[in-house]
């Protein structure tokens, strides 16, 4: 068991510190402790330049397609910060933790409504965490069933976790094409599903922003073969208060709360992807689920036909309570009026850029859109990666670049609807002098940053991961 702490600083003290012997594993004790000796300035200094190493929506814009990087209300990060919040064990009785069960099961509620589900688990850490949980959901219900499905069809334009997912539950993957309006090609959709059929996993609106239109059209197709459909929430935030996974006749989904809600997002973390299901799938959900007793609230673990726990705990607290919090202070009316702004700021900055990089596929797009380098890279050799180095030396971070694979020298673009007009015009102004201007300059770029062009296979099988060698080849290169 790991010692009280208060026992250990109320040992006798001997030179200053508490004696902790017999607390400490042999061998591994201090004789003694040598700290630099540093003058407060200088540790801020160095502090602050890390800190300027770093960007985020903090720093400027961060139009990064599909991640949603937004900006996070420090009103959530304070209440995240509570003590109360900091201090709860997720192995604590749920006897001394109702308020924090109350605040989930509320969260549930919520999400369920927010996303025409019935019933929703938050255990999942992440994105990708959630989508494989899903995949488990789906598994279980065809076991239950008696059935043998082993194939997941995944549109050539869903996100790269999506095959991932599905991959590592056991399924094999069947890809099919988009249509040349952008949309799920129904016909290759016909000619994919079998009595082999798990699951179609879809993004709507898709990674090129669209909507699919015809999805209750699709909806139907899979079900009439038996098999599920799923939502990957990575886009919820283009639709909220306009339509639903549930209303378009998804089975089960997953939410980016670290996303599509405003909490923090990058850097490996933190996450929480919870997953939500209709009706007749909630007694697959993870173990254990939350639910009304005599005292209060309870843990019920008694769910035979549940995946299991897929958590060590019951999610990422802090980032349920950010996401909660995000959700109370919008409303239904203000998270309607969030994905009206994200719709409004991508297509206005879409028919901006127009004329100077190409825009395949056709109008209206979503909160996201997908423009292309091709005509750049054909003309004056300039690429997307170009392109994305040179905005670096304006103080924008790059959009996502080459993803969706089928959009040549891509370009994914999110402005999210917390950039001002002021904002989008900036990034505007920045990609159209960047087309523009002299192609020497582009593909040298970038000019300003702490490091110029770095060789990308070799950064990566030799990554720099101290601090000091990273500055001694700062200095080198100067």
């Amino acid at each position: 068991m790991r010692p009280d702490r208060r026992l250990i600083m109320d040992r006798p003290v001997a030179d200053g510190y508490p004696d902790v012997s017999g607390y400490v594993p042999e061998g591994m004790e201090r004789d003694s402790l040598h700290l630099p000796r540093v003058e407060e300035p200088e540790l801020l200094r160095h502090y602050i330049a890390l800190s300027r190493d770093n960007f985020g929506t903090d720093s400027g814009p961060y139009p990064l397609g599909s991640c949603t990087m937004k900006h996070n209300p420090k009103y959530a990060d304070r209440l995240a910060s509570l003590p109360s919040v900091g201090r709860m064990h997720h192995h604590m009785d749920e006897g001394h933790a109702q308020g924090s069960l109350e605040i989930m099961r509320r969260m549930e509620r919520a999400l369920g409504q927010i996303s025409g589900m019935d019933a929703i688990s938050l255990q999942p850490s992440a994105g990708a965490h959630g989508e494989y949980a899903a995949m488990l959901i789906v598994r279980a219900y065809h076991a239950s069933r008696g059935e043998e499905r082993d194939e997941v069809i995944v549109p050539d334009s869903a996100h790269g976790t999506n095959p991932a997912s599905a991959a590592m539950a056991g399924y094999r993957l069947v890809e099919i094409p988009s249509g040349e309006d952008g949309c799920v090609d129904l016909e290759a959709l016909e000619a994919a599903l079998s009595d082999r059929t798990a699951a179609l996993m879809l993004t709507n609106p898709n990674t090129l922003g669209i909507f699919e239109r015809r999805v209750k059209e699709l909806a139907a197709m899979v079900h009439a073969k038996g098999a599920l459909l799923y939502y990957d929430g990575a886009n919820l935030n283009a639709i909220m208060g306009k339509t639903s996974p549930g209303a378009m006749g998804f089975d089960l989904v997953h939410f980016n709360l670290h996303k599509t809600f405003a909490t923090p997002h990058g850097g490996g973390g933190p996450g929480s992807g919870p997953v939500g299901v209709k009706a007749f799938l909630e007694e697959f959900l993870p173990i254990p689920r939350i639910v009304d007793d005599t005292h209060g609230l309870a843990l019920d673990w008694a769910r035979p036909k549940s995946i299991g726990k897929v958590n060590g705990a019951m999610g990422n607290f802090a980032i349920i309570l950010r996401a909660y919090a995000y959700i109370l202070r919008q409303g239904g009316d203000g998270l309607k009026e969030c994905s009206e702004r994200a719709v409004l700021n991508s297509n206005y900055l879409k028919k901006r850029l127009e004329g100077h990089y190409e825009v395949p596929f056709a109008d209206p797009r979503k909160h996201e859109f997908v423009a292309s380098a091709r005509n750049l890279k054909k003309e004056k050799g300039v690429r997307a990666l170009d392109v994305a180095k040179r905005m670096i030396d304006h103080g924008i971070h790059p959009p996502t670049i080459y993803f969706p694979a089928l959009v040549e020298e891509a370009l994914m673009i999110e402005p999210t609807e917390d950039e001002t007009m002021e904002s989008l015009d900036r990034i505007a102004d920045v990609m159209i002098s960047i087309a523009e201007e002299d192609p020497a300059t582009v593909l040298a770029a970038p000019h300003s940053a702490p490091v110029g062009r770095v060789d990308e296979s070799k950064a990566v099988k030799d990554a720099v991961l101290s601090y000091r060698r990273m500055m001694s080849l700062r200095e080198g290169s100067r």
